[in-house]
C-alpha cells in the first residue's frame, strides 16, 4: 500500500487556541516522509462501537521532520472538530497523508504569488508563507478575508511577517467589523482588493485561492476578469468540516 494512504497514529505535542473557534494542534507522526506547502491530511476518529468519521485538514506548516501542524475550525454540532479541538498533549489520533499535488507551492518557483484566503482558508496559504520564510525568492501578496479582527488566524505572526519581510504585501479585508484605524470599510473582497500590482503584471503570478465554495467561485471569476489566466489559478474549496 502507498505509505500516504496508510493510516498511522499521530501523537499530540501541544494544542493552543488560535481564535475563539479555532484550535492549532501540533502532532508528531513517526516516520513522516515530509510534505509540500499546500497539502492536507485525512483524520479518522473511531468510536468504541466501530463507527468512524473522517475529515480532511490542511497542513499549516511546511515539512519539519516528524512534526506537522493543523488548525481546526470547531463546528459546535460537528462529529470531528469538537473532539480535535479538545485534544491535549499525549492524546493520539489516526491520520494519513500527505494528500494533494495540485494546490502546492515550491521554493524553486520564482514567479510572484497571490494568495487569496477566506476564513479558515488561510491555513494552507500560511504553510506557503512559512515555506517562503525558509527558502525561495518569490514575491508574495496575501489578501485575507475575515469577519472581524477576532477571526484572524495567526494574527501576531502575520503582523511580524508584514513588518519584517520586504517580499510580502498583506491586505486584511474585514467583511463585518473592522478595527477603528482601518481605512477600508467592512465589506466583501472586491475587484479593487485583487487588482494586480506592478510585479504581478511584470512576471505573471501564480494564484492560490482557498475558502468556502461560494468565496472561491466569486474570487476566481473576479481574477479572470482582471486578466489572470485560468491555468495560473489554483483553487481549494470546502464546506463546513464537522
Amino acid at each position: 500500500m502507498n505509505s500516504m494512504l496508510r493510516w498511522r497514529v499521530a501523537r499530540v505535542v501541544h494544542s493552543v487556541r488560535e481564535t475563539g473557534s479555532a484550535q492549532t494542534i501540533s502532532l508528531n507522526v513517526p516516520r513522516w516522509g515530509g510534505h509540500r506547502a499546500g497539502q492536507h491530511v485525512d483524520v479518522k476518529l473511531t468510536a468504541e462501537d466501530g463507527y468512524s468519521a473522517q475529515r480532511s485538514y490542511s497542513l499549516s506548516r511546511p515539512a519539519d521532520g516528524e512534526r506537522i501542524e493543523l488548525t481546526v475550525q470547531e463546528i459546535p454540532e460537528g462529529e470531528v472538530s469538537p473532539y480535535l479541538a479538545g485534544l491535549g498533549a499525549g492524546d493520539q489520533i489516526e491520520l494519513r497523508g500527505p494528500i494533494g499535488g495540485w494546490f502546492v507551492w515550491a521554493p524553486a518557483d520564482a514567479a510572484s504569488v497571490l494568495l487569496v484566503g477566506g476564513g479558515s482558508g488561510i491555513v494552507p496559504l500560511m504553510a506557503m508563507l512559512r515555506q517562503r520564510v525558509v527558502a525561495g525568492t518569490a514575491h508574495f501578496r496575501l489578501v485575507y478575508s475575515v469577519r472581524s479582527p477576532a477571526d484572524v488566524y495567526y494574527a501576531q505572526e502575520l503582523g511580524r511577517l508584514e513588518r519584517a519581510c520586504d517580499w510580502l504585501q498583506l491586505a486584511l479585508v474585514y467583511t463585518r467589523v473592522a478595527p477603528p484605524q482601518t481605512v477600508r470599510p467592512p465589506g466583501r473582497v472586491s475587484a479593487a482588493d485583487l487588482a494586480p500590482t506592478e510585479w504581478v503584471l511584470a512576471d505573471g503570478a501564480r494564484v492560490y485561492v482557498c475558502g468556502p465554495t461560494g468565496f472561491v467561485e466569486s474570487m476566481t471569476t473576479m481574477l479572470i476578469e482582471q486578466g489572470y489566466q485560468p491555468p495560473a489559478i489554483r483553487t481549494e474549496r470546502f464546506g463546513p468540516s464537522q
